[in-house]
């Protein structure tokens, strides 16, 4: 089996660069979401390196007949003269040590606990990383491609068949519970939730424990999957937002357009490294004082008018600056000393605002 591996290493027809890429020295730990492309990185990688590389899949079933004899894998380093061992689908645990070779990539969904390794992490595809998947070359029809296909890289791929994708990607990427578990989620993506509550809307659809629910939704969030939102005005009942809006909307029925719009939002700020919290049901407030107001089709009269009757509240929590994100409106006005500039989530989505986190 390590012959096969090492002779016939995988292979990648179609590899769009990302903004993360493999240094060529050093150990490292690649991590991230399910669907999100680590295995194609690492594909690409393997595919133009001219090292001796040794590619083990950690999720192939031939395993489970053979199983992993770190032992023999270190023998087999040593007589092929291997300069890295790549480590795919790797868990905690899941081998007794990690096998001896000048150079270890260990790819995995959730960061591991390693001795000496570089840890990247690696999300799906932002909008400005969508861009490159997209072919259209109309800024309008690339948007709306977005906002059906959502952020996985295998479904920025195929426009013609992205609920057929995204019903492969929720069948062969997650367990029939978790499944039961994400239909729940996704009900209620960008509401205020607690695990208790969703334990609650969960056992009213599906046979399914207390503690499964609990455990899972931790791991859940720890591979970000989900995320909880602390909120900024209101101390319990924390935002929770699924790592993907064309996921979570396929998984539903019950998404308007606001709502995925709302999502789209979050996951941005979330990508972009802010620190952020929600703002109860106005927007995003991030620690420099910016509110960010999604809000995709209001017009400028309904926003001012609306601000005008908030600014107690936006002035009471400090906010220096407020953004509105529209589909399509730009404009600018001040009231008081507080700043408001709405603007195109894609054109926002693309800017630098490394000096906004």
């Amino acid at each position: 089996l390590l012959e096969e591996y090492y002779n016939h290493p995988p292979q990648i027809e179609t590899f769009i660069p990302r903004k993360i890429s493999i240094p060529s020295q050093g150990n490292l730990n690649l991590f991230g979401v399910r669907g999100c492309g680590k295995s194609a990185i690492i594909y690409d990688y393997i595919q133009n390196s001219n090292k001796n590389i040794l590619y083990i899949d950690l999720e192939d079933p031939r395993l489970i007949i053979h199983g992993f004899d770190t032992l023999l894998v270190d023998e087999f380093i040593d007589e092929k003269q291997i300069d890295e061992l790549i480590l795919d689908h790797y868990e905690d645990g899941i081998l007794e040590f990690i096998p001896k070779a000048k150079r270890v990539i260990i790819i995995s969904r959730q960061k591991q606990v390693l001795d000496n390794f570089e840890y990247k992490q690696l999300f799906t595809l932002d909008y400005e990383e969508f861009l490159a998947f997209d072919t259209n070359g109309s800024d309008t029809i690339a948007f709306n491609h977005f906002l059906k296909a959502g952020t996985f890289p295998s479904v920025a791929l195929h426009q013609k068949s992205i609920s057929v994708m995204l019903k492969q990607f929720f069948q062969q990427q997650f367990l029939p519970n978790e499944q039961s578990l994400l239909l729940i989620l996704a009900r209620y993506n960008t509401q205020p939730l607690t695990t208790h509550q969703i334990y609650s809307y969960a056992k009213e659809y599906f046979k399914i424990s207390k503690d499964f629910i609990y455990s899972t939704i931790k791991r859940f969030e720890q591979e970000g999957i989900i995320h909880f939102i602390d909120n900024e005005i209101k101390r319990s009942g924390k935002k929770m937002v699924l790592y993907d809006f064309a996921f979570a909307k396929f998984l539903s029925t019950t998404h308007t357009f606001a709502s995925s719009f709302d999502a789209m939002v979050a996951i941005t700020l979330i990508k972009g490294g802010y620190s952020f919290k929600s703002f109860s049901i106005y927007g995003y407030i991030t620690s420099l004082h910016e509110l960010i107001i999604p809000s995709p089709f209001e017009s400028e009269e309904s926003i001012w008018i609306k601000s005008q009757k908030n600014y107690s509240l936006y002035k009471k929590h400090n906010i220096s600056k407020i953004t509105i994100l529209t589909v399509g409106n730009s404009y600018k006005f001040d009231i008081d000393k507080i700043t408001f500039e709405a603007l195109p989530y894609r054109e926002w989505a693309i800017i630098d605002k490394e000096s906004n986190i």
